[in-house]
């Protein structure tokens, strides 16, 4: 991994081959596994169900992991022992739509500002006043949004792949920051994120394709990354012209599960959860845009954030690409104190590369947090 100056990577240094680096880091977590074993846990209320792993001490500083789509709390489960044992109580939960935890029947269930407040509850019913938040993907601007709309709740946010955007995470804050040099907007007027659009013209046949077989679905879409896909074009920018996700076949393409993103059991898991709720409440988060844009302008401090920031760059991240592009610019202009690492990895970046995720959150804990650490 590397740190950015001035927003660009420097060489990355890798010791050992991948087999080995893969075969210690499977060693450690099951040696971390058997002494923090992770727990399952509901935090149940009138309003909302939320489903949550928990790994470490209960009066531990709580370190709570949300995910993103499709993914479930065990989306973290490289990271949850592993900060138990370094002093933490590690939490992870289904978020809103997903797993065990509440599904609802509007796509407008699905905006951010009720995802936040399942978070906030959360927090309260481990008795808790502030936690440090880590997110992907869809997690990510419900941390953001944790951070610029109750900073009083946050010790620290870390985030991986989805950059801070002080206006929301919408195609009209994503659209002026879209690389021209690899999508000319003549050919791809919405950039990378054309994916997004189609889910609001033609919502229900992207599910149905998610859904025509949900395991080919899943082995599918986890899969690591690779340098190769470097300057070109993301398949998610042309799903629209090829009638869906995967080239307007209406399925999932046969391919064999990739072991260094899933398991077997980690994939059955997923199928399992997505074969029993659907991809209805998943593919909504893509479907309040509007409502969105108007919670972000709702944000205190004008959406600056002042508490300590952590944001991990998917190098062979394509969608999210912040490499080379100006998708981290308004982050950049809006952090007081940001930290930014990239990591060799796709879009799946706690699940491929979890000992360099979990390097660099550690660092950044014993570097910015340290008194969180010190006083757990």
């Amino acid at each position: 991994m590397a740190r950015l100056a001035g927003g660009r990577g420097a060489s990355v240094r890798r010791a050992g081959s991948e087999c080995t680096r893969l075969e210690r880091s499977a060693q450690r977590d099951h040696a971390q596994a058997m002494m923090f074993p992770i727990t399952e846990h509901v935090a149940g209320g009138e309003r909302h169900s939320t489903f949550y792993l928990s790994c470490g001490a209960a009066d531990a500083p709580p370190l709570i992991f949300v995910h993103g789509w499709p993914e479930l709390s065990i989306s973290w489960r490289h990271q949850l022992p592993v900060f138990a044992a370094l002093g933490f109580r590690a939490i992870a939960p289904d978020m809103r739509g997903y797993g065990r935890s509440s599904v609802y029947p509007r796509h407008e269930d699905y905006a951010l500002e009720h995802s936040v407040a399942d978070m906030l509850d959360l927090l309260d019913a481990l008795g808790r006043d502030k936690a440090v938040w880590v997110g992907h993907d869809w997690g990510s601007p419900v941390v953001w949004s944790l951070g610029s709309h109750h900073p009083e709740r946050c010790l620290g946010l870390v985030n991986l792949c989805v950059p801070y955007l002080p206006g929301g995470f919408t195609p009209g804050e994503t659209g002026p920051l879209i690389d021209r040099g690899v999508y000319p907007e003549a050919e791809f007027p919405a950039g990378q994120w054309d994916y997004q659009l189609f889910y609001q013209e033609n919502f229900a046949k992207a599910g149905a394709d998610f859904e025509a077989d949900v395991a080919a679905t899943v082995k599918a879409l986890f899969r690591k990354g690779s340098a190769a896909g470097k300057g070109q074009p993301s398949r998610t920018a042309l799903v629209r012209r090829d009638g869906g996700w995967f080239g307007g076949a209406g399925r999932a393409p046969s391919v064999p599960r990739d072991g260094e993103v899933l398991s077997e059991a980690d994939c059955s898991v997923y199928v399992a959860s997505l074969q029993r709720n659907g991809f209805f409440g998943p593919d909504s988060w893509y479907m309040n845009h509007a409502r969105n844009g108007a919670f972000a302008r709702q944000a205190r401090d004008g959406g600056r954030l002042s508490m300590p920031v952590l944001f991990l760059h998917g190098a062979f991240d394509y969608t999210c690409e912040t490499m080379d592009s100006r998708l981290a610019e308004p982050m950049r202009a809006s952090c007081a104190d940001l930290s930014e690492v990239v990591v060799q990895s796709g879009h799946w970046m706690a699940q491929e590369n979890p000992v360099a995720v979990n390097a660099a959150l550690a660092r950044f804990l014993a570097t910015k947090l340290a008194d969180v650490w010190r006083d757990g």
